[in-house]
């Protein structure tokens, strides 16, 4: 009888010992997949915007704001920055969906991990610097686009690939994390009313405006 109810006690002590770690690791998974919402980088932006200003100067480009979009951010945050060099600071911050690759299309595959390529067909997004310069129309959202016109090895094919900037209808104006915004085929995209804040900014920039991509 004292052995049984030793084996029986030294039972309770190794479950609840294990459910105790089932705990702990569920509570882990949960933390991964709920996941902490990330925060961008404000020294990284600004040193971005320094560099893109030294940049905008020599290649005569719009000196009051610029567009950076920090690929290193989960998609489901907002990333897509426009800064204004005068103020010196993030005036808008939105949403910005990239290439699906191989991924199914408006899925969130890559949210957390997209890659990036300049090969025709690849359907992904290209890094480096673009100058916006040529409005006109698009198939998508408010039926609006800006051509493209990539300034950097990483991106020296986005005219010939069709990568334009436009919005689409099913990106979100909220922050979605952590779920991740709709991934198309390399066209950096933002919300409807995302464009119809930044379309006027454009229009009356009366130069390119520069776009930098970058991770």
């Amino acid at each position: 009888m004292k052995i049984f109810a030793l084996v029986f006690a030294l039972h309770l002590v190794f479950s609840c010992t294990n459910e105790s770690k089932g705990n702990r690791h569920f509570l882990a998974d949960l933390s991964v997949k709920e996941g902490n919402r990330p925060e961008a980088d404000l020294s990284k932006i600004t040193s971005k915007a320094e560099e893109a200003l030294k940049f905008c100067v020599s290649k005569k480009l719009n000196t009051d704001f610029c567009i950076l979009i920090d690929m290193s951010l989960h998609s489901g945050i907002k990333r897509f920055f426009v800064w204004d060099f005068k103020k010196k600071s993030i005036v808008k911050r939105y949403l910005v969906g990239h290439g699906c690759g191989p991924n199914p299309w408006s899925a969130d595959g890559s949210k957390d991990n997209p890659q990036f390529s300049n090969e025709d067909g690849s359907h992904l997004s290209s890094l480096g610097k673009y100058k916006l310069w040529g409005r006109g129309h698009s198939d998508w959202g408010i039926n609006i686009k800006y051509l493209m016109h990539g300034l950097d090895e990483t991106n020296s094919n986005a005219l010939k690939r069709y990568i334009v900037f436009h919005s689409w209808d099913q990106m979100s104006d909220d922050e979605v994390f952590p779920k991740g915004s709709p991934e198309g085929w390399g066209c950096p995209t933002v919300s409807n009313n995302a464009m119809k804040e930044i379309d006027p900014m454009i229009q009356k920039a009366g130069k390119p405006v520069l776009m930098w991509i970058y991770q």
